[in-house]
């Protein structure tokens, strides 16, 4: 995984800042007003002590008012100028925020399956939620902070080069050393942090697993199981924030310790320095004073650093995402693909997953699909069945050859005009969280509320809808869990109804149902295949026999191809699992 360092990834965020930079500049002003609200103390009580031991008589109740009211009106002004701060500047913080879960968002939705199946949804969660809820803290209080420290420190430095030059080259001295260390700890701890935000996204992962399987768990009685599973991975947490605890500790502890050498530094010289004359009581005073804001300064960044690393191991996390590159894209000039009449045309295909290459799925394919016709496909598992359906709509790229639709390559077209043009209903159903009505109409969202119901029908759906507490405003559960394996089918076919594509992708569209919707939905979709082109993966030979034609596919490819009745008469692989069986797993 590349290291990227803090500068580079300050620089890369910068630019989140640039719609806000009015309320920037101006929460900046605000830091400035309430800075000089504290320098400004220990000059006025230096003042007061120059005045009362050079020119005591002009030490009077009136001189006191006046300078308290100075101070009064710098505190007034200080708690506007931090409550602009507080709310505003924390609300830009928010808002740089939101942008940036949007454009994670948005560019999670464009990386390609690849990526998916080799990252953990719960990995992916931890990111855009949990990472990114501190970057709300660090956008705010990041320039903040580090301008009110330099704002300090350096007038901090004048006036105390201006009372004492040497005193201050001493305690200056010391501040080297300060960041040296704080250097050091920083990277430990950041180090850290990075272990647990990885630990939390497995926890999160091992969490959503054993829930979302929890029907599994519980008909094995694997609950003790996955409670084992879970408290391994909290006491890895348990472990790394330990180790976090420990370097915070070790960097407090250094930091209080330079505190601590710094007041001694002063103690020591400027004691010496009083005793020889070179520096007056109100001057040491008001170093001492400067010295304390000094301090204060410093142990407010120290303080900061803790939420500095989350929040710049959060914008890490986030850019790591952001640098993923989709490898299915739009190419440049890519055309538009309307009026689709549906050939589809595999030419010398081959194909293998990225992470095994040396496997191939497909190997040098041909395989024509005229317009209109249905097509299906069948064999043992491994044969590549589904990926052919998967490199129609560009869901993976081939490695060799092409794929035509309407003799043009799927690589030179739009993805989402060619995606328009296809209907995929796939074996693993997925309803979204939502009502019956929000599913369906998710195939066309412009469609009317009479296009869904008719497309409800057409999917043999409508009856069991209407039996439902709400009918088509029923909330279907997370993942559909409200609803059986056979309805949840049947909205996802409805659905594909709705969007009424020139091509249909069926990955057994119809292995859940029973034997009645079952026939009512083959009836439909022999309605709706009319005129278009329809690819079934079929696993029960009942529902193909209509097929316009038959691919059997094993391991070496196509082995034979043709209807329902030429291949009984060629007595060849598909006679064998007629034999074996109809309604056996093909």
């Amino acid at each position: 995984m590349q290291k990227r360092s803090t500068f580079g990834l300050l620089r890369r965020f910068a630019p989140y800042f640039r719609p806000y930079w009015p309320t920037l500049a101006l929460d900046l002003f605000c830091a400035a007003l309430t800075t000089l609200c504290d320098v400004l103390l220990p000059m006025l009580v230096r003042y007061l002590g120059q005045v009362g031991m050079d020119q005591p008589a002009l030490l009077s109740v009136g001189l006191v008012g006046r300078v308290a009211g100075l101070y009064l009106v710098l505190r007034v002004v200080d708690a506007v100028a931090y409550y602009f701060m507080s709310n505003i500047g924390h609300v830009m913080g928010a808002r740089i925020e939101t942008d940036m879960r949007t454009a994670l968002f948005h560019h999670l939705q464009s990386l390609s399956f690849t990526y998916y199946n080799n990252t953990k949804v719960g990995q992916i969660m931890a990111r855009i939620t949990s990472d990114l809820f501190d970057v709300t803290e660090f956008a705010h209080h990041c320039p903040e902070e580090f301008f009110i420290a330099g704002l300090k420190i350096l007038v901090s430095f004048v006036v105390l080069c201006t009372i004492n030059v040497p005193l201050t080259c001493i305690i200056f001295a010391i501040v080297p050393f300060m960041i040296v260390c704080s250097a050091v700890f920083n990277g430990k701890m950041r180090a850290t942090f990075r272990k647990n935000r990885t630990q939390v996204g497995e926890i999160n992962a091992q969490v959503e697993d054993s829930l979302l399987g929890v029907r599994v768990v519980k008909s094995f009685t694997a609950e003790a199981r996955e409670e084992e599973k879970f408290a391994e991975g909290n006491q890895k947490w348990l472990g790394i924030k330990r180790e976090n605890y420990f370097w915070m500790g070790a960097f407090h502890a250094t930091t209080r310790s330079f505190d601590g050498l710094m007041y001694l530094a002063v103690i020591v010289a400027g004691g010496l320095f009083l005793v020889q004359g070179r520096i007056d009581p109100a001057d040491l005073t008001a170093y001492v004073l400067y010295v304390t804001t000094l301090l204060a300064t410093i142990r407010r960044l120290v303080e900061f650093t803790e939420q500095f690393q989350r929040g710049i191991t959060g914008v890490e996390r986030f850019f790591e995402i952001m640098d993923e590159t989709p490898d299915i894209t739009d190419p440049a000039g890519a055309l538009r693909f309307d009026q689709v009449r549906g050939d589809i045309r595999f030419e010398d295909v081959s194909f293998s997953y990225a992470d095994d290459p040396d496997t191939p799925v497909l190997d040098h394919l041909n395989l024509d699909i005229p317009a209109g016709q249905s097509v299906a496909l069948v064999g043992p598992s491994g044969g590549g069945k589904t990926t052919i359906c998967n490199l129609i709509p560009r869901f993976y790229d081939v490695t060799g050859g092409r794929v035509l639709v309407d003799g043009r390559d799927v690589r030179t077209l739009s993805l989402q005009s060619l995606r328009r043009q296809i209907g995929v209903v796939q074996q693993d159903v997925y309803l979204f969280s939502g009502t019956i009505y929000e599913n369906i109409v998710y195939g066309r969202p412009d469609a009317t509320r009479d296009e869904v119901i008719e497309a409800a029908r057409q999917a043999g759906a409508h009856d069991f809808i209407m039996a439902t507490p709400h009918g088509y405003d029923t909330y279907v559960g997370e993942r559909g869990v409200k609803l059986s394996g056979g309805q949840k089918q049947r909205i996802s076919i409805a659905r594909v109804f709705l969007k009424n594509p020139p091509i249909l992708l069926l990955d057994e569209a119809t292995s859940a149902l029973d034997n009645e919707s079952e026939r009512l939905v083959q009836q439909s979709l022999a309605r709706l295949a009319k005129g278009r082109t329809v690819l079934t993966i079929a696993h029960r030979l009942s529902t193909i026999r209509g097929a316009d034609k038959i691919v059997v596919l094993t391991e070496d490819g196509v082995a034979e191809q043709g209807t329902h009745a030429e291949l009984l008469a060629r007595g060849g692989v598909y006679a064998e699992l007629c034999r074996t069986g109809e309604d056996q797993d093909v």
